[in-house]
């Protein structure tokens, strides 16, 4: 999140920021945060001269013992009584005041970073790489392919849970793990180290990733306890270093993780969620990385190329977007997406999110590092799919089915033990 230094330091820089954003009353937001902050700091000194105060009147009060005057010592008990009452007082309005900050610099975005496009929504993201789209006139919508070669049951998946949770059937099932094994291999070859981290996390860990409050009704929340399945293994994987200080030394730290991820998707409706193209339960493989800041933004276009090269190694057409500020997600700085064409749907369908998230992370997550000289920083966080199954999975039926079967990428052939799948 951003922190109280921001707004004090820079605050039209801030106000800039959140403009860019949307926010129209940036202003004000600023000059809530400072007056919340002057509040803050009112109580603060107040309740540092009432406990210099009470000091005073420990050290009177002994005296006044020990010349004998014990009336005099009586009274002033008394009067100290009434002093650590109103020290009660203070401090319960002292941490009100901590509380309202915290909570009003819980809801507000990360600020853009300047190469990020001004724009309302999706519509102005800009383009900055694509492939030219085979021409498969034939080419049919993974839910036929799927069907002709028994690889998934969406029916069934509605009969045991419902909607948004198909059943991988056989060679689908195959292709399935074939992919998440594919993609953690690549992976832990460039350098990640792989984490396998719990599916659920506390309401700490959300909102230390920005989930919470940010994202409170898409996520699945367990009604035993303040738990919640997680929408992305970003949240476990950030969060192995929440108040951890680490030493230059043992940067950067570069993770890669499969998991499920469950996200609630309320209100989506029609032929564009159709089959796999969007799931309330869908596997992912996710990179995470924490770097010095001065190193991020080199990750980041690092990131980018592992997630590209995993799509060209699938041999499938992708495009890459840089979000507009009005699409960025709400804890990113800059965020760049890939999409990959489905030819039986003649649409694209986005397969990886990477982002630069910069401080907002680490200061939610009161993580920092020491340098060689002894000096305390702030950390950068990162992370970006490499990569979503469904829609991948989607992309290979519509793009690879051909009337012999469904043709197996180089790559996966191995994973996959044939060329080829038939029906």
């Amino acid at each position: 999140m951003l922190t109280v230094a921001d707004f004090h330091t820079h605050p039209q820089h801030v106000i800039e920021g959140l403009r860019r954003r949307g926010l129209a009353h940036a202003e004000a937001l600023v000059q809530q945060i400072i007056g919340l902050d002057e509040e803050r700091k009112a109580a603060q000194a107040a309740m540092d001269e009432l406990a210099a105060l009470l000091k005073h009147r420990a050290q009177e009060i002994g005296t006044l013992l020990q010349t004998g005057d014990i009336a005099a010592a009586d009274a002033a008990k008394e009067a100290v009584k009434q002093l650590k009452h109103e020290q009660k007082v203070l401090n319960t309005a002292y941490h009100q005041h901590v509380a309202d900050l915290q909570e009003a610099l819980l809801h507000l975005p990360n600020l853009p970073h300047d190469s990020v496009p001004q724009g309302t929504g999706e519509v102005d993201n800009k383009v900055i790489a694509e492939q030219a789209c085979p021409a498969l006139p034939d080419a049919l919508p993974h839910w036929e392919v799927a069907e002709k070669y028994d690889l998934i049951d969406f029916e069934l998946g509605n009969k045991l849970t419902g909607a948004g949770f198909p059943v991988y059937m056989g060679a689908g099932a195959r292709l399935q793990r074939a992919l998440i094994q594919f993609f953690l291999d690549e992976a832990t070859q460039a350098g990640y180290m792989e984490i396998q981290p719990p599916i659920v996390v506390n309401a700490d860990s959300a909102r230390a990733t920005g989930q919470l409050p940010d994202k409170e009704g898409q996520m699945y929340q367990l009604t035993d306890g303040n738990l919640y399945l997680i929408p992305t293994a970003e949240v476990p994987v950030t969060n192995l270093y929440r108040g951890d200080l680490l030493e230059e030394g043992q940067l950067p730290k570069r993770h890669v993780a499969y998991t499920p991820c469950f996200r609630r998707e309320a209100g989506s409706w029609g032929s564009h969620v159709r089959g796999l193209n969007r799931l309330h339960q869908f596997d992912k493989v996710e990179l995470v990385e924490i770097q010095r800041p001065q190193d991020s933004t080199a990750a980041l276009e690092r990131m980018l190329a592992h997630a590209k090269g995993l799509l060209e190694k699938l041999e499938l057409p992708y495009r890459v977007l840089q979000l507009c500020t009005g699409d960025l997600p709400f804890t990113s700085s800059i965020t760049y997406d890939l999409e990959v064409f489905a030819a039986g749907q003649q649409r694209w369908l986005e397969v990886s999110s990477v982002s630069n998230m910069t401080s907002y992370q680490a200061n939610r997550l009161q993580l920092r590092y020491r340098d060689k000289d002894g000096k305390k920083h702030v950390l950068h966080t990162l992370n970006g799919s490499a990569l979503a199954l469904p829609r991948i999975l989607a992309a290979l039926l519509e793009n690879h089915h051909t009337p012999e079967g469904i043709r197996i990428p180089q790559a996966l052939q191995s994973y996959v033990g044939s060329v080829l799948l038939t029906a």
